[in-house]
């Protein structure tokens, strides 16, 4: 809590939005709690949390329920999130589509959608995140804040992506390009997909509550995000996570990064595709792809051993991963999840035999699907509410 003491218009306003997060923390932490267990939960004085649940609540931002159990004295009123006029929004860019997902202050989804493209280039996801935007301002939403999620390295502080090898981009300035279009009241943020999914993972799917997690992606490429204490982990230039290319895969095998040996060169869905006997180069939906792949594997001997194959080398990879970094719960996401029956029982045996210090981390299959980035890149702008980094207007 910060010190009210300031006398400054400028430090008070500052105060005040400190102030505002905390009481808008402890009710999406913590569910639905009267005034008076705000203040004690927030350290803040009652009367202060009262100016700011009635500010919240003119706005929209929160609602106060009916008297629950009156007793002596006032009754308690419980007050939870509403925001359903507020939307954060995420735009997930990936080789053949662009997912998008915008959530209210409560984390509810309020749009949802997944758009084929045969090129995704930053223009294409610019033109998604206004679409969005546009359809939100007709349910009368406040769009606060978009993040944009890409499959490469981000620079996370300039909202910059540096390298996208998959993409095909090399330094785009995506977040100016979002703010050309958006307008300066909408905050906008960039990060990589793989740290968005395992966001979104911990905090509304398969890792809910797991404070420490690696998510693998599953797509054409194979990005990690890494969550430890709750938190991303970034690493000291940001670009942790991107374990598709540890050398970990066949020798002789090249990656769409142009190096032998990478992981993703055997893990990959172009990799997978080659190993159940298709020389042609998938397109379309990695899950739906994925799928196909999986029915065939029901009658044909053929394609059930080139998915042992992949799933050996997923598991020695997973098994490095959980040696290096101690997650509790690897998530195997995008087109893992139509393969699971094949693939997850030998990654849950290399985790039990191949780790040091003996069986303890689990494998579990994404419940968010090809979403999950954008879900994920969504929930990071409503972590700059909450953060008090961005204001509610």
């Amino acid at each position: 809590m910060i010190d009210a003491g300031a006398d400054s218009p400028a430090a008070a306003g500052v105060l005040r939005r400190h102030n505002t997060a905390l009481v808008l923390r402890s009710l999406r932490d913590d569910g639905p709690l009267s005034r008076t267990e705000i203040a004690r939960r927030t350290g803040l004085a009652k009367a202060t949390v009262g100016t700011i649940v009635g500010a919240l609540s003119a706005v929209g931002a929160v609602v106060e329920q009916p008297d629950s159990a009156p007793t002596r004295g006032r009754p308690s009123r419980p007050v939870e999130l509403g925001g359903s006029g507020y939307a954060a929004l995420g735009v997930e860019a990936n080789v053949d589509y662009v997912a998008v997902v915008a959530l209210d202050l409560a984390g509810r989804t309020l749009h949802s959608e997944q758009r084929p493209a045969s090129t995704v280039s930053p223009r294409t996801v610019v033109e998604a995140a206004v679409g969005a935007a546009q359809r939100l301002a007709t349910k009368g939403c406040t769009l606060i804040g978009v993040t944009a999620a890409v499959p490469g390295l981000v620079d996370v502080d300039q909202a910059r992506v540096t390298y996208a090898p998959n993409l095909r981009w090399d330094t785009v300035e995506l977040a100016t390009m979002l703010r050309e279009q958006l307008g300066p009241d909408v905050a906008v943020g960039v990060d990589n997909d793989a740290n968005c999914a395992a966001l979104a993972e911990v905090r509304h799917g398969a890792a809910w509550g797991v404070p420490d997690v690696v998510y693998l992606t599953g797509t054409v490429g194979i990005g990690g995000g890494i969550i430890s204490g709750g938190e991303v982990v970034r690493g000291g230039f940001g670009h942790a996570g991107e374990v598709g290319h540890m050398r970990i895969g066949d020798p002789n095998r090249r990656c769409a990064c142009g190096r032998l040996g990478c992981w993703e060169a055997v893990v990959g869905l172009s990799a997978t595709v080659r190993a159940v006997g298709d020389a042609r180069t998938p397109t379309g939906d990695p899950v739906s792809v994925a799928a196909q792949i999986a029915a065939r594997a029901e009658s044909d001997p053929r394609v059930r051993k080139g998915l042992d194959d992949v799933a050996d080398w997923l598991a020695s990879g997973a098994a490095v991963l959980a040696n290096a970094l101690n997650p509790s719960t690897i998530v195997l996401g995008g087109y893992f999840v139509p393969l699971g029956r094949w693939l997850l029982p030998r990654v849950r045996a290399a985790l039990e035999s191949d780790v040091f210090g003996g069986p303890g981390c689990r494998a579990q299959l994404s419940t968010l699907g090809l979403r999950a980035a954008a879900t994920g890149a969504a929930t990071q702008s409503l972590d700059e509410v909450f953060a008090g980094r961005v204001p509610l207007k």
